[in-house]
């Protein structure tokens, strides 16, 4: 495991990061994971053992069981909190949980509740109310990632930012970060912070897989200029890199069968896992290894965000920063991914041309 710093701070974190998106199993989270306490303690434990300090988190993800489990572990488990790095969200909608002995008219009541409920945003006073459920969840009592999970279109940003700033300002959180923004966002959000001289984000959580490179157009130009770290989520995009699945279609219960997400060009996606087997069978390794190990590779990635059901899941995935790809691997899986040509990328590249063979 290699360790590296996120983004312009001081802060060291490993190289994969342990996502929690299976833990719990509220609600329509159940599709994606069901995973109990005694299975986020191995999990966790596991991911300790192989190296990784890095955890994230989303008040969202089970409707807030996620963020309730993974604390317990690290109590469970008697962690030292100053070795481990902790991240969350703030941004979507999370219900009241009910215990699993609820009463139907508790059930029934929390639906109407939900239905009156305002969805939340990223304004003072959800973020400052997110931040305290999320700490209260956990069972800490400081973050040291605090992300936005996505763009909120009716409040300003300045006030986001502001209300960012504050946040860490009271030692709640140490840094803040973003997820899902476009390069325009991120930039003006940045912007803005440092304008006003503001703790500014530092981290930008995205979809990024040899399978979905979209990212490399605008954010990783954008990340790299202003020194942000790049922290893939859903590398093997959403099990479809997994080496489970092929064009005839993957196994009977699997998560792609029942959330089909995030969109995938599955020819793309089935040409990269044509390249990447070879690769694998050469190593006797899986395809997934060979795909985490390419966002490894990329230079610009900080930390990529595994998620598991199993310790034999999670130990294959944490093999992945064993594997070393040649130049010429690298070049054949970087053609067999590559973006469509779009504009205005390839006016700039045609227009800068000349000025970089001058220093080539």
């Amino acid at each position: 495991m290699r360790y590296k710093t996120l983004g312009r701070t001081g802060l060291v974190v490993s190289e994969l990061c342990l996502g929690t998106m299976t833990f719990g199993g509220d609600g329509f989270w159940r599709v994606v994971g069901q995973q109990g306490q005694d299975d986020v303690d191995r999990l966790v434990r596991s991911a300790f053992d192989g190296g990784i300090n890095f955890f994230d988190t989303a008040n969202v993800y089970s409707n807030g069981q996620s963020e309730q489990l993974l604390g317990q572990a690290v109590r469970n488990l008697g962690l030292r909190r100053d070795e481990l790095v902790i991240a969350t969200k703030a941004h979507g909608r999370v219900s009241d949980l009910l215990g699993p002995n609820a009463t139907p008219a508790e059930v029934a009541e929390k639906d109407r509740r939900e239905k009156a409920k305002n969805i939340n945003g990223q304004s003072r006073k959800h973020l400052f109310d997110a931040v305290d459920a999320s700490l209260k969840r956990l069972g800490l009592d400081h973050i040291d990632l605090y992300q936005t999970h996505g763009w909120d279109p009716i409040t300003p940003v300045e006030e986001t930012v502001d209300a960012l700033a504050d946040i860490v300002k009271s030692g709640r959180v140490r840094y803040v970060g973003f997820c899902n923004l476009s390069a325009w966002q991120a930039m003006k959000a940045v912007a803005i912070a440092e304008a006003r001289g503001l703790p500014r984000f530092e981290s930008a959580q995205m979809y990024y897989t040899i399978a979905g490179r979209d990212l490399e157009r605008e954010v990783v130009p954008m990340a790299q200029d202003q020194g942000l770290a790049i922290l893939p989520w859903s590398p093997l995009a959403g099990g479809l890199l997994s080496g489970k699945f092929s064009r005839d279609g993957g196994p009977d219960g699997s998560r792609r069968a029942t959330f089909d997400f995030p969109p995938v060009d599955r020819e793309r996606a089935f040409a990269c896992v044509d390249a990447m087997k070879p690769m694998a069978d050469a190593r006797d390794v899986s395809v997934a290894r060979i795909a985490l190990a390419w966002l490894l590779h990329k230079p610009w990635v900080t930390s990529v965000i595994i998620g598991a059901k199993t310790t034999a899941q999670l130990a294959d995935n944490l093999g992945a920063t064993a594997v070393k790809l040649t130049a010429e691997e690298l070049a054949a899986l970087d053609a067999v991914s590559a973006l469509p040509v779009e504009y205005p990328g390839w006016m700039l590249d045609r227009l800068g041309a000349d000025r970089r063979n001058q220093v080539a």
